[in-house]
């Protein structure tokens, strides 16, 4: 079974530089002999053909039963780094009772490091799927205690009093009565073996194929959570652009409704100007509060994904940037993929659990033969309850040593039936297999044709930004020495939002789809982007002006004093 080292790093999410790493297959020897001989499954004479009879078929790359090669597993990590150490996640059923016990005391700011950090140790699915991984070791190790035989204890008197009256008459003769009282003691020790069981065999290799997928599975989840982390981050960083674009935008819009009143006191503007910069204001203000509800959704969903004390909420510590480019071609990160994907192996496995299933129901009309060895021992003091009333006493021990055979030779055939509605199951896994292979496929493709158009969308939404940006100062110039109307500067300063709006969707879409392409292919092949020389000074402009916060009116109110009548 070939894999592709994948590092926990994914595109830097665990804190290592962003390089272009080539994937170093790892290859490993851990293959288990089937413990029975394997169901045949007949191949349909319409699957596959000429074409394919180059291509190798999935058990011989995976292996018949895959295991999980603990060299190039994932693993998450237990313990929280020094800078998160007190946000450990609450107790699991913690439930508050009062409002202050949810009342945010505190805006903690992190970075992705940190997010994936907190997400391994704290997120309550991931735990949960840990729990089944236990569940199916469990259940394997209930079944391996078929091969060990079976020690057993039974008193049926420990001890017992019996009591009572008995009377008897023999012939013609006189009655005769008496009293029973007697005590005693009655214990048997079992000991038995199975030295011939068919069931015994498919039923452990089964148990131990699910204990596999078991660890696939949570395999699988660790590394879905990751994304869901990145991507969660990702969102709130595009909130913290929406807000900061919301916010650029009062001001602007600010800025225009300033000088359009000025013009207006002075007599070289009319009254329709202020109203298309006050119909400008209302609708950036409405953008800012879109952003603003943004922001703390996208806070509250990542601090539920982690798993946070009640009273913080995560904010983003770094601001949105282009995280690399992606190195790999599409042909290499397919086949990265179908190498590195656990739900192959998993589909793999559920058709040799199909087959130990049809093993084990032929195994119910087979032969069972086990050994068997009993140890009896009785005590008894009292009298017998004859006319005599003898007083008695004793005690007695037996051991018995056999075999037992059983042997179901007809059961109206169910054990056939149900061998073959397990063989069946197989062939269905055969065909999920297939779907699944295709449908990884198109999910790597799918990433990687929507990396290049959101590529291409940053491209061109950043030379729409410079243009609108130049294109506002502009109007403002031209507004300004009276050659131009509010208009002009009111459609310039939308286009510029929009623009702005576009150009951060397209970044944070482009990194998502980055992450993507590494948890679908299990490659690390990212070359950072350097990072941008800023000035340490601010720039002076319209960032100068403060936006004022706008008290919230009631619904009702606001609707009416917004209706025409």
């Amino acid at each position: 079974m070939r894999r592709f080292s994948f590092s926990a790093a994914l595109i830097g999410l665990a804190g290592l530089p962003l390089a272009a790493v080539a994937a170093t297959p790892a290859t490993t020897t851990t293959k288990a002999v089937p413990a029975t001989k394997a169901v045949p499954v007949v191949k349909p004479a319409s699957e596959g053909g000429p074409a394919a009879a180059s291509i190798p078929l999935a058990p011989a790359v995976l292996g018949p039963r895959p295991r999980m090669n603990p060299k190039v597993a994932p693993t998450a990590a237990t313990k929280l780094t020094p800078g998160v150490r007190d946000l450990i996640a609450p107790n699991s059923l913690a439930l508050p009772n009062k409002p202050e016990m949810v009342r945010i005391q505190q805006l903690r700011p992190l970075g992705l490091t940190e997010i994936l950090n907190l997400a391994e140790v704290n997120n309550p699915n991931l735990k949960a799927i840990a729990s089944q991984v236990d569940q199916a070791k469990s259940n394997l190790r209930a079944q391996l205690a078929q091969w060990y035989p079976t020690l057993s204890l039974n008193a049926a008197a420990l001890p017992s009093y019996t009591t009572g009256q008995s009377s008897r008459q023999v012939g013609a003769g006189p009655t005769g009565s008496g009293t029973i009282a007697r005590d005693g003691f009655d214990a048997t020790l079992s000991a038995q073996y199975a030295l011939i069981n068919p069931q015994r065999v498919p039923l452990v290799a089964a148990a131990r194929d699910q204990y596999e997928k078991a660890k696939f599975q949570y395999v699988v989840s660790l590394r879905d959570l990751r994304l869901q982390a990145a991507q969660a981050y990702f969102d709130l960083q595009q909130a913290d652009d929406q807000v900061r674009i919301g916010q650029e935008s009062v001001r602007a819009s600010l800025i225009s409704l300033r000088d359009s009143k000025a013009r207006f006191q002075a007599g070289v503007a009319t009254k329709l100007e202020v109203l298309e910069a006050e119909t400008q204001l209302a609708r950036d203000q409405q953008l800012l509060a879109n952003g603003l509800a943004a922001q703390s959704i996208a806070r509250r969903a990542l601090a539920a994904l982690l798993d946070l004390p009640f009273t913080v909420t995560p904010t983003a510590k770094d601001s949105a940037r282009v995280m690399g480019v992606w190195n790999a071609s599409l042909s290499e990160s397919i086949v990265a993929a179908f190498s590195f994907r656990e739900e192959l192996d998993q589909a793999i496995l559920d058709i040799s659990i199909a087959n130990s299933q049809a093993n084990s129901a032929l195994g119910a009309v087979q032969p069972f033969l086990s050994v068997f060895t009993n140890f009896g021992y009785n005590q008894f003091n009292g009298q017998t309850g004859d006319v005599t009333g003898v007083q008695t006493s004793g005690n007695q021990y037996e051991a018995t040593f056999g075999a037992k055979l059983t042997w179901s030779i007809f059961d109206g055939g169910a054990a056939a039936a149900s061998s073959r509605q397990a063989k069946q199951l197989a062939q269905q896994n055969r065909y999920q297999f297939s779907q699944r292979r295709d449908g990884i496929r198109q999910e790597v493709e799918t990433s990687f044709y929507e990396l290049e158009k959101n590529n291409r969308d940053i491209i061109t939404t950043s030379r729409e930004v410079i243009s609108a940006r130049e294109a506002l100062r502009l109007a403002r110039l031209r507004f300004q020495a009276g050659v131009t109307t509010q208009r002009e500067v009111v459609d310039n300063q939308r286009d510029l939002t929009n623009a702005e709006v576009r150009y951060s969707n397209s970044v944070t879409d482009y990194n998502k789809r980055l992450v993507e392409l590494s948890r679908r292919t299990g490659l690390n092949q990212v070359m950072s982007c350097s990072a941008p020389s800023l000035s340490a000074v601010k720039p002076a402009g319209a960032s100068d002006v403060p936006v004022e916060p706008t008290p919230l009116i009631p619904a009702c109110r606001a609707a009416a004093s917004g209706a025409v009548f």
